[in-house]
């Protein structure tokens, strides 16, 4: 009988173990396959077929629709083109080109990946409305006060830059060019 009760603990045991790295997976990151470039990362295989149990789970427990192959990829940025942490006290710009996409979209998310509430109501732009320099360059500036021009509003907590590319021929299988991504400058902090 003494057998049978150390089998059973030895089972709850493992299952115990085997759910808590399993939410530990789960609540450390977002599948695997991730691109990185710069401050940017994107994880391509999630919106097909061949996406990861990991990835899967962890879509499925955020709610987050990916974008499919054929629809664009989602590159997310958690970190200033230095490494340092975004961290809504922070003053940010954000500059230069984005990869070629038909159409883009940037926006900030908490850490969480939910949308900043904010009075101006702007949760991000869009490649057709951002205010752009005289050769089509543009600037966005980041931070909790508001200013004039092209300005992304967010809470003075960690946040995430969320820049989607919609309709893009970039070729994610070689390494896509840093240089064609928007670099993120930490300006000033509270």
């Amino acid at each position: 009988m003494i057998n049978y009760v150390r089998a059973f603990a030895v089972m709850i045991a493992g299952l115990l173990l085997g759910f808590a790295i399993t939410a530990v997976s789960l609540g450390l990151g977002r599948g695997f396959g991730a691109v990185h470039v710069g401050p940017w990362t994107a994880w391509p295989r999630h919106g097909g077929s061949d996406i990861d149990p990991y990835a899967r789970a962890v879509l499925a427990r955020s709610g987050e629709a990916p974008l499919g192959h054929g629809q664009g990829l989602a590159f997310f940025a958690d970190t200033d083109s230095n490494g340092a942490p975004l961290d809504g006290r922070c003053d940010y710009r954000l500059s230069d080109s984005t990869p070629t996409a038909r159409f883009w979209t940037l926006g900030a998310t908490s850490a969480a990946g939910r949308l900043i509430d904010n009075p101006a109501g702007r949760h991000a732009f869009t490649s057709s409305e951002i205010l752009r320099r005289e050769g089509g360059a543009f600037a966005i500036e980041i931070g909790p006060q508001a200013r004039p021009g092209n300005w992304l509003p967010v809470a003075k907590e960690p946040f995430t830059l969320v820049l989607r590319l919609y309709d893009t021929p970039l070729d994610i299988e070689s390494a896509p060019d840093p240089a064609t991504f928007p670099k993120i400058v930490k300006l000033h902090c509270a």
